[in-house]
């Protein structure tokens, strides 16, 4: 296979999946229909795509680098990301029926229709999701310069004006099917690549004489240590569990047991899929011990497939990748529309203009992830510290709302600040850095402490549950609050 080759396979690919995109497409009327497909989509829609999302840039690039760098430990990104997906779909899976069209909708319903927390989380919130993507961008770069040959920032750039143009043309529906198309292709793929890859080095035995035994132990654990590795697997369970991305998913499926349903079966796969990417990672550094970036290493595994296997599976990957960094591009633009635009000028756009303005604002949103992604080249490293930064306490403040009616904006905002201050400490202390891996888990805790001692010490919420989603749902539909009628006054307006 050629640099060539793939380009031109990969040109006609692209163009093939830009027709889908706007064939699936083409009845959108409103800002619902490109950003959450309507709220109508079926089950495999909903699994297919959630399994293409997962199978993206961090358990192909990422997690396959990780494996060649440390054996077993290539399974945490899986292993978290596969609980993750499972405690959302048993415990997130309801607040489908609430038809929240952003997370900042939902944290601020949690916290008495707090304002503040609507703002606030929407600022955030926007932030993770431009670093996601960033992370996705700096995935489709690494694959595309391998494969092509080109500079791996020229490649970025490729990547971000791709994003441009397939989610700017088809919206959340081309996002979907094409995530569901590609993920049958790569989760194939990566069986084969495993087999052959064994095969190539002449099986089993090889690899176990070739790589570290201290990474060959469960999960790796003689090598990174327990605390670093459950770290991992941690901050990637975190990281699903509040991703903005996932929760688009809940909001854009047609039930919650359609929801439920695929998350589930997407958790099995992805667990059982967990241990492929170490498996990958091994063979290659039996291979090849000394590649210049770890990062490579899935690239470097197509080496051993057949041609036309190995052009299929570059493709898909690439695919996989774009569909995966869509979805984050979906909701940090869901969150520009619904919050940020609505902060700004008071009022939701009228329908007729919410697709024009939500490509517009896809535009500025790959843009500034871009910059993000031109900035960094190791992955694993780049998903964990914005995870860490932002996430924790945002997973704290869905965990609490979700199950706890005493939980106020106090303590949302105690919880985000606390984990954000506590993540800040931990990667200024390089000892600290070094005992814990990555500040997820000091941050998660810390979040938890600050949130539940000010929520106890500050009053309850004034407005109860019911009447915050009725205002949260009346400022979306852009309908004014009934005013009150006076004392003796009868309403003329009813019968």
């Amino acid at each position: 296979m050629n640099n060539m080759s793939f380009l031109i396979w990969f040109s006609v690919y692209a163009c093939a999946m830009i027709a889908l995109g706007w064939y699936v497409s083409r009845k959108q009327k409103n800002g619902d229909d490109f950003l959450l497909g309507g709220r109508s989509l079926p089950m495999f829609l909903t699994l297919g795509s959630t399994v293409g999302t997962m199978v993206g840039t961090g358990s192909s690039v990422g997690a396959v680098g990780f494996g060649y760098s440390n054996g077993w430990a290539g399974m945490l990104y899986g292993l978290g990301g596969a609980v993750g997906i499972l405690l959302v779909a048993w415990l997130f899976a309801p607040v489908r029926k609430f038809r929240f069209m952003t997370m900042s909708e939902e944290m601020s319903y949690y916290t008495g229709g707090s304002k503040i927390i609507k703002n606030l989380v929407a600022i955030l919130i926007f932030i993770a999701s431009i670093g996601w993507l960033g992370a996705h961008i700096l995935g489709g770069g690494l694959y595309l310069a391998w494969a092509s040959g080109i500079d791996i920032n020229v490649a970025k750039i490729i990547i971000a004006l791709a994003f441009v143009v397939y989610v700017g043309i088809g919206g959340y529906s081309a996002v979907v099917w094409i995530d569901t198309i590609q993920s049958i292709v790569l989760f194939v793929g990566f069986i084969l690549m495993a087999i052959l890859a064994v095969h190539h080095v002449g099986g089993w035995s090889h690899i176990q004489q070739a790589v570290d035994p201290a990474a060959q132990s469960l999960f790796a654990v003689d090598k990174l240590g327990v605390l670093p590795a459950l770290s991992l697997a941690v901050v990637i369970g975190v990281g699903v569990l509040a991703t903005p991305s996932y929760r688009q998913r809940i909001y854009s499926a047609k039930t919650v047991s359609s929801v439920r349903q695929s998350f589930t079966i997407t958790g099995l796969l992805y667990l059982g899929f967990s241990f492929l990417p170490a498996i990958i990672g091994m063979a290659v550094w039996t291979m090849n011990a000394n590649l210049e970036n770890s990062g490579f290493a899935f690239l470097f595994a197509t080496q051993v497939l057949p041609p036309v296997l190995a052009m299929a599976i570059l493709i898909a990957g690439m695919s996989a990748n774009m569909s995966s960094g869509s979805s984050d591009a979906i909701a940090a633009v869901s969150i520009m529309l619904r919050d940020l635009y609505t902060l700004v000028t008071g009022h939701m756009p009228a329908p007729e203009r919410a697709i024009r303005l939500s490509r517009m604002f896809l535009v500025l949103v790959i843009a500034l992830a871009l910059v993000f992604a031109l900035t960094s080249n190791d992955i694993i490293s780049y998903i964990t510290k914005m995870i860490s930064m932002i996430m924790s306490g945002m997973f704290i403040c869905t965990m609490l709302g979700r199950f706890w009616t005493r939980f106020n904006w106090q303590g949302a905002v105690a919880a985000l600040a606390g984990g954000a201050g506590a993540s800040v400490a931990v990667l200024m202390d390089s000892d600290w850095l070094a005992f814990w891996g990555n500040p997820c888990i000091p941050s998660v805790l810390t979040s938890l402490a600050a949130s539940v001692i000010v929520t106890l010490l500050t009053p309850a919420s004034s407005m109860s549950r019911e009447e915050a989603l009725e205002m949260i749902t009346r400022e979306r539909e852009s309908r004014p609050a009934a005013p009150p009628l006076a004392i003796g006054k009868r309403n003329t307006s009813q019968g």
